[in-house]
């Protein structure tokens, strides 16, 4: 086996074209199991929040390639999440398979909470508005309702990129982007972001002013600044023009997204876990935590989003990490999973959070817990339909421990070589005997 085909085998699970990634991850698979390439046994890390290149990832990351640098990381569970699409989710779910590594696909979008109206949340400077989370889908082949609101999120979102790329444009003339031209072909399912946009203009602004002194006056002139670093040009780009503030920027009322129940309905329709996102703790919304977690909790919210990586700083005890602790903490007191990962869709977020850091080892088995429920209720909702939330499940648990418990088990000791062994159960089927099924 040579090094170089491995690397370049690699390079190619990015590839926009599906064909390519797939022949790549198959030729990866026979090599990693005729050579023993891959961890034998994985370790105690999970990340459940990637984006991948379906939504932006700043790697570049396909899902194939997500699943591949997981599996060789020895990740317990991982999941993609993608704003607005399911476009990862076939994907990734074959590429879990093919692995053997235990998987779970979500969905990121942004809703309005009435009853936060004059509070900004965890979108900065936007009261009312928050990030929100389907957690566990495991179809994009969806029906009614659900199908109307998955083909909703990515036309708005498509509708709101057109018209701030008018916007910004007119702020940056010379340096104007064509939507079909420019930004769509850097995404490889349509579906841009922000910082698809941003890219673009720095790829535009190369392309008009190739002389570096040029260039360089050009960002001063519109920016301030010029930062050397692409990701940092970048990174004030989308502040300068895009975010409050900016040029381009619009401040988003009512009707601007959909209210939080419609989303949790989408997702409970979608036979998947709503999922309430939280970021540090230091927004007013945030600060009405419990509060907050109760008007979700009514429309469907059953598990909670974290990203650990942002609520603590090293050999510090700070505010950070005691609304860290104050959140896990209610969690559990809910009996609500907990849901970790990096996002990676910004430079330098890490593939993994850093679990053997002192401030987040006495959470490390309350992100095992969560990571296993969310791939249990993935294997079992695709399966048989007995995921997390369905009348299965509300059947056969009389408290959400006990029902906590279960998912967690079965999370832990089925192997994805025996996911098969949960297919078609009937509906009289009890958790003693899925139990006895996955030994």
């Amino acid at each position: 086996m040579q090094i170089e085909e491995v690397t370049r085998l690699e390079a190619d699970l990015d590839n926009f074209d599906p064909q390519v990634r797939r022949r790549a991850l198959l030729r990866l698979v026979e090599l990693s199991r005729r050579h023993d390439l891959l961890p034998r046994e994985p370790r105690p890390i999970v990340n459940l929040h990637v984006h991948t290149f379906f939504s932006y990832n700043a790697y570049g990351y396909s899902p194939s390639k997500f699943a591949w640098l997981a599996r060789k990381h020895g990740l317990a569970v991982a999941g993609v999440v993608d704003f607005d699409v399911l476009d990862a989710l076939a994907e990734f779910t074959e590429a879990g398979r093919l692995l053997e590594l235990k998987t779970c696909v979500s969905v990121e979008s942004r809703v309005f909470v009435p009853e936060f109206a004059d509070r900004v949340i965890n979108s900065p400077g936007e009261p009312g508005i928050a990030y929100h989370m389907g957690v566990g889908f495991t179809t994009a082949e969806l029906g009614g309702f659900a199908a109307a609101y998955l083909a909703g999120m990515r036309r708005t979102a498509e509708q709101r990129n057109r018209e701030l790329v008018q916007r910004v444009n007119l702020y940056m003339r010379p340096v104007e982007l064509d939507y079909e031209r420019d930004v769509l072909p850097l995404t490889p399912g349509g579906n841009a972001t922000e910082r698809h946009i941003c890219e673009a203009y720095v790829r535009k602004a190369e392309e008009l002013f190739p002389d570096p002194a040029a260039r360089e006056a050009f960002w001063r002139s519109k920016l301030g600044e010029c930062p050397a670093e692409r990701d940092k040009l970048q990174a004030l780009l989308r502040a300068k023009t895009m975010k409050r503030g900016g040029v381009g920027y619009v401040q988003p009322g009512k009707g601007s997204f959909p209210v939080m129940a419609e989303m949790n309905r989408f997702v409970l329709e979608s036979g998947a876990i709503p999922t309430l996102a939280w970021l540090d703790g230091t927004s007013e919304g945030e600060r009405c935590i419990e509060e907050l977690l109760q008007v979700a909790m009514a429309t469907g919210v059953a598990a909670i989003n974290i990203i650990p990586d942002r609520n603590f700083t090293p050999g510090v005890k700070d505010q950070k990490l005691q609304n860290l602790h104050d959140v896990i903490a209610l969690a559990e007191r809910y009996g609500l999973p907990v849901i970790v990962g990096t996002e990676m869709n910004a430079p330098g977020n890490k593939f993994v959070d850093s679990f053997d850091a002192a401030e987040l080892k006495p959470f490390v088995p309350v992100f095992l817990k969560g990571a296993y429920i969310a791939y249990a209720h993935s294997v079992l909702q695709r399966q048989s339909g007995f995921g997390y939330l369905s009348a299965w499940a509300r059947r056969n648990f009389d408290s959400v421990a006990a029902k906590n418990a279960f998912y967690e088990r079965v999370g832990r000791e089925l192997s994805p070589a025996r996911e098969g062994v949960l297919a078609n159960l009937p509906p009289e089927t009890t958790p003693d005997s899925i139990l006895a099924r996955i030994k």
